[in-house]
């Protein structure tokens, strides 16, 4: 039989760079160490699940319908970064080298993983480039096979007749790497140097 506190670091763990032993602390924490915490954090938690969604034009987080870059007159919605995840969305605007829209797909092309087509934020991005707001498209997807094959699908549904450039991040993010674990020069360096997809 599984008591709480085995219950509680097992739930702890499926956060991403938890492990055994982290999760033990950040547990007993909670518990013993400052149990008003606890308190604040389950709040906290419950508060943001009522009021945190999908941006309905990015898929980026917000409480509102759109999201504080999608609601941003200063940007330039003509150009849209097509980015994996929320976290990759940020790592870019932190890095400062994008100041125009973007995409969020909430994941990429993974056949072997049960991921695909309608599992991931494509009818938004088409919708998007469909209403002729769109005319340049930069993919900033892992450098990976499915990071490509993702690439690949995007370029192959794009509405035929409609002129949108297609650009791919260029090089400075490592074979298999992702945009999450780059750090800002690189993503600069990615962002200028992106190349045109043909």
């Amino acid at each position: 039989m599984t008591s709480s506190f085995e219950r509680l670091q097992l739930v702890l763990r499926k956060l991403p760079g938890i492990g055994f032993r982290s999760s033990e602390r950040i547990a007993l924490h909670l518990l013993l160490g400052k149990p008003d915490q606890l308190q604040s954090l389950v709040g906290a938690l419950q508060e943001a699940s009522r009021t945190i969604h999908r941006c309905s034009r990015c898929g980026n987080l917000t409480e509102d319908d759109l999201c504080a870059i999608c609601a941003d007159p200063r940007r330039d919605h003509r150009s849209v970064c097509v980015v994996e995840t929320v976290p990759d969305l940020v790592a870019i605007e932190k890095s400062g080298s994008w100041r125009s829209a973007y995409h969020v797909l909430h994941g990429k092309l993974s056949p072997l993983n049960g991921v695909g087509p309608d599992d991931l934020n494509f009818a938004g991005l088409l919708a998007r480039v469909r209403s002729a707001e769109v005319e340049e498209l930069v993919l900033a997807l892992s450098n990976d096979i499915e990071g490509e094959a993702t690439c690949h699908y995007i370029r192959e549904k794009l509405p035929h007749g409609q002129s949108v450039r297609v650009t791919r991040i260029g090089f400075g993010i490592p074979s298999g790497g992702g945009v999450l674990y780059a750090d800002s020069v690189t993503l600069k360096s990615a962002m200028e140097s992106r190349r045109s997809l043909s």
